[in-house]
Order: structure tokens, then C-alpha cells, then sequence
């Protein structure tokens, strides 16, 4: 008799096991990337969707650093927007309808970044004044035209803020403080970083894969 409740108990686990992988969702397929696996990457203008100016030229300038330390090597953002402007192409938009073999023609490059901004800079709100950038990429091979992966990520200073423990006055003058502070040391600059590093960084959960030029290459 217990060995029939044993037995039963453990079917009754692996059922609700195999009922917990089958509405798990699907992982991302990696497969074509890790076909291409680009060591160059070509980061092209961000698209700009929000209202504030700076937003392009911000995040472009941060995206550097997390796909170096990811192991690939980045065609330097300052001379590929020269080369745009030398070639007249002023906008983001413009510069992210070029083909991706005109692209590589160009730039020599394995593989570009696209970058889209959909929010950037302060808002202001009945009891907090909050900044916040998120962004969307996707890395596309120039040598065939294929996506190898995509991805979003945000980013807001009102994270780890809590304005209720001075109470309704408090949190209003918190917040108002917190507007001037944003405005003068351009924390949406310091928050379109985290957001860089949040959407750019490997190793993350459906994040890039690392390159070639990081130690941890094809072990992810």
C-alpha cells in the first residue's frame, strides 16, 4: 500500500513537472547568431521617439563600453556619424534605411546595431519627478541582411525612492527638488548609461552573446 501511494505521488510530481516545461516560455533562439557570431559591430544613430533632443547623441554615446566589455569590437561612434554627415546623411532615421550591404561597403563592419529611443529625460508628477530612458536594439549580420537578436531595456531614477515618509508635503517638495536636480546635473544622460548597460551588457538573461574578444567567448 505505500509503495502504491509512493509510486502515485511521484506521478502525480512529474505530471505537474512536465505541466510546469510545457506553459514555460520558449527560450531564445540563438542559433543564427551563434552561426554569423560577428566580432565587429557597426553602432548606428539612435532613432529618437521622445521629445527631448539630446536623446540620440546620449545614448549613442554610451553604448561603447558594454559591447567592448562584451567582446566585440566597436567601429568608433565619432567617425562613423562623420562619415554620415561627410555623405549626407543628417538623421537617424536616414542613416538606419541604408542597406545592410552598402552598410559593410562602407564601414567594413560584421554586423550593426539599430537602436530606437522611446523615452528620455524628467517627467513631472503629482509627488515624484521622475527620469526615465528605455531604449530597443536589434543586431543585424550586414553580410546577410539576417536580425541575430533583439532586445528593450529601461531604466528610472525613481527605482529605490520612497517619498512617503514625510507624508503628502514632504514627498511634493521632494519632488520638486528632485525636478531642479534632474535639470541641472543631467541625470537622464546617467540614466540612459544604466539603460546601455541593462539592454547591451552579455551574459544577461536574453541578452547578447559574448563576443570573440572576452574570455567567457562561446560558453554561454
Amino acid at each position: 500500500m505505500k509503495n502504491l501511494f509512493r509510486v502515485s505521488a511521484i506521478a502525480v510530481v512529474c505530471a505537474l513537472m512536465m505541466a510546469c516545461a510545457a506553459n514555460r516560455p520558449a527560450g531564445r533562439d540563438y542559433s543564427a547568431y551563434k552561426e554569423s557570431m560577428p566580432r565587429s559591430i557597426l553602432v548606428l544613430p539612435p532613432v529618437n521617439q521622445s521629445p527631448d533632443v539630446n536623446a540620440s547623441l546620449s545614448m549613442l554615446s554610451v553604448t561603447t563600453e558594454p559591447l567592448a566589455e562584451a567582446g566585440y569590437y566597436v567601429m568608433p561612434v565619432a567617425l562613423v556619424n562623420e562619415t554620415f554627415k561627410q555623405n549626407g546623411v543628417t538623421t537617424a532615421d536616414d542613416a538606419q534605411q541604408i542597406p545592410a550591404g552598402k552598410l559593410r561597403d562602407i564601414f567594413g563592419a560584421d554586423s550593426a546595431l539599430y537602436i530606437t529611443v522611446s523615452k528620455y529625460g524628467t517627467s513631472y508628477r503629482v509627488i515624484s519627478s521622475v527620469v526615465e530612458v528605455e531604449a530597443s536594439a536589434k543586431l543585424v549580420d550586414l553580410r546577410t541582411g539576417a536580425v541575430l537578436w533583439s532586445g528593450s531595456a529601461k531604466a528610472s531614477s525613481d527605482e529605490n525612492k520612497n517619498y512617503n515618509n514625510g507624508g503628502l508635503i514632504g514627498a511634493l517638495i521632494g519632488a520638486a527638488i528632485d525636478q531642479v536636480v534632474h535639470n541641472v546635473a543631467d541625470d537622464s544622460h546617467t540614466t540612459a548609461d544604466v539603460t546601455s548597460i541593462r539592454l547591451l551588457s552579455a551574459g544577461r538573461p536574453n541578452g547578447l552573446l559574448y563576443g570573440p574578444y572576452n574570455p567567457k567567448y562561446q560558453t554561454d
